[in-house]
């Protein structure tokens, strides 16, 4: 089974980076995408996907509007919402709306993979269940409010990898201690440097050993 996506983005740099993470998962393929809302819709009157990518901020019809005006055509369509916005009003309007998942700016590859997870995971969790029971209902439900936290390893929180990360990618050139960035934003170097690792073994930062010190050698690392 391949999924359709759909990314409705008006930053290109950003657009391409979306299209890049969707397409490294085999399930996926994007079909399209689009600057604004508008255009989108216009899309989606000839044609038929099942996932979109929606950003919030766009000039002629935002992200909000656009998903209201989805649901108002009533198209069987999930959303992925995708956004700078981290305040508690944008939530819950997003969770209003009916989004698989809500992803806020800047975010990694392995959280963008959970909510492509997360769709596919609930549409399997309804597959050739005609009628629902209770019991179903429930495990069904419980599973799309999985708290994102839960699909990490042990000690790995989604806040403090985006904190760790977006440190990181501010200066993507440099080569960076677990102590400096742990100093920068006010963590210790040992959660810091946890941190540090998970992305490494994940392939988004690179590390070295420094020997260049005046004295004890350390792990630095740099956005790959």
């Amino acid at each position: 089974m391949e999924y359709k996506v759909l990314i409705v983005e008006d930053d290109p740099m950003v657009a391409m980076i979306n299209e890049q993470y969707v397409n490294r998962h085999k399930a996926f393929r994007v079909v399209e995408k689009c600057k604004d809302g508008k255009g989108a819709l216009a899309y989606l009157e000839s044609n038929d996907v099942d996932l979109i990518i929606l950003d919030v901020y766009m000039p002629l019809m935002d992200g909000f509007e656009t998903l209201r005006q989805i649901r108002k055509n009533k198209k069987s369509v999930d959303i992925i919402m995708v956004t700078a916005a981290n305040d508690r009003a944008s939530l819950e309007e997003a969770l209003h709306l009916g989004v698989v998942d809500y992803l806020v700016k800047p975010f990694t590859y392995d959280r963008f993979r959970i909510a492509l997870e997360k769709y596919v995971s609930h549409l399997l969790a309804l597959k050739d269940l005609d009628t629902l029971d209770q019991k179903n209902i429930d495990f069904i439900i419980e599973r799309s409010h999985k708290k994102s936290e839960e699909l990490y390893p042990k000690g790995i929180q989604e806040k403090t990898l985006q904190t760790v990360l977006y440190e990181m990618k501010k200066n993507p050139s440099a080569w960076m201690t677990g102590d400096e960035i742990a100093e920068r934003i006010g963590l210790t170097g040992v959660t810091v440097r946890r941190y540090l690792n998970h992305l490494t073994e994940k392939g988004i930062l690179l590390s070295e050993i420094n020997y260049e010190t005046g004295g004890r050698p350390c792990m630095r690392y740099k956005v790959k």
